[in-house]
């Protein structure tokens, strides 16, 4: 009986090891070896990875919608959903630790790097897939709530960030860049489980988009969509480039972000020449300070903590595009980043507005 037992043993330890995955051998790698790899090379998927379970999540939560279709989702260079294609991209780098290290690198910041903010853009995107399936933006409810889809697609939107007509979802007003992106948002918001949209929009114009997302839903409920191909665009698998060429291209448009107001209250309150060895960045000053700040300018103007909250993740950007320090105290930095922050809000909800990048 004990040689039995022992035999099992060894037999269940041969079959965990078996079922773990070898970890692939470009994990090893340096930052500038790694980067000098095709994206097809990289032998990723999303069955492979962390992200089959959100998906997973993604179809549930379609399911207790009443909703049929089941977005196909692939692996790619970034997030989107293509005209047509009731499916949605997901960036590479989220596929994988290793990945996503030097996209943080790189990068200063992991686009759905956690299971919160993943959900997030992935419902947005869904709300892209479903309108692709069923054809909604070509419906007469769909263009008298939210617009026609076939306006052109602008390289910057002007966000007015005290309007009332758009949901808040992903952050810096992104509703207002187009009808598409408008509908989409609405979507995400109404599709989160267990969300409160009913109260906390009560007295906005944009419950009206959220009860014409729920019209158009039961509209759909037990039809087929008309729309079912499984292309599957810039997919990861065939893409050639290196992640080299990726990260330069990416950089290069972060470089052209337009410099205005912001840039000029920057360089008032901080210095482009770090002063001495122990000088703070200013942008880490800023996300140290990120909710006392945030708090502060939203109660003294009466403006919305989301819409201050969007105004900083700005200016902490371009206080790291600047490379810019503490030239003082950081009483004096944190007093001063507050007087401009206040600054920027009350002109970007009077008549200012932010010119975002797409």
């Amino acid at each position: 009986m004990a040689q039995v037992a022992r035999s099992r043993a060894a037999s269940a330890r041969r079959s965990r090891h078996a079922g773990k995955r070898q970890a692939p051998s470009w994990t090893r790698l340096s930052d500038e070896q790694l980067l000098s790899l095709r994206f097809c090379d990289l032998g990723l998927s999303i069955e492979q990875s962390p992200l089959k379970r959100r998906v997973a999540r993604l179809y549930s939560e379609l399911e207790a919608r009443g909703i049929s279709v089941r977005p196909h989702v692939w692996l790619s260079e970034e997030w989107f959903s293509p005209d047509g294609v009731p499916g949605i991209a997901v960036p590479f780098y989220l596929a994988h630790p290793r990945l996503e290290k030097l996209e943080r690198h790189i990068m200063r910041e992991v686009e759905g790097g956690n299971a919160r903010w993943f959900m997030r853009i992935l419902r947005h995107e869904a709300g892209h897939a479903i309108d692709n399936a069923y054809r909604l933006r070509r419906r007469k409810r769909w263009r008298e709530v939210f617009g026609p889809a076939s306006l052109q697609y602008p390289h910057r939107y002007k966000a007015r960030p005290g309007s009332r007509r758009y949901v808040h979802h992903l952050g810096q007003w992104y509703a207002q860049a187009h009808p598409t992106e408008d509908f989409a948002e609405t979507f995400a918001v109404w599709l989160k489980p267990n969300s409160d949209w009913r109260r906390s929009y009560a007295d906005w114009p944009a419950f009206h988009k959220l009860n014409a997302v729920e019209e158009l839903v039961s509209s759909l409920r037990g039809k087929r969509a008309p729309v079912r191909n499984k292309t599957r665009i810039e997919a990861l698998d065939l893409n050639t480039r290196t992640l080299a060429d990726h990260y330069r291209g990416r950089l290069a448009r972060n470089n052209q972000i337009r410099r205005g107001l912001t840039d000029e209250l920057l360089k008032r309150i901080f210095s482009p020449h770090r002063p001495r060895r122990t000088a703070v960045r200013a942008a880490s000053l800023l996300r140290a300070q990120k909710n006392a700040l945030v708090n502060a300018v939203a109660r003294e103007s009466g403006i919305e903590r989301y819409n201050v909250q969007q105004i900083l993740r700005i200016v902490i950007e371009r206080c790291e595009s600047l490379k810019l320090f503490v030239q003082g105290s950081r009483r004096d930095a944190v007093h001063h980043a507050r007087w401009m922050l206040e600054r920027l809000a009350r002109l970007y909800s009077q008549r200012e507005t932010p010119h975002l990048q797409l």
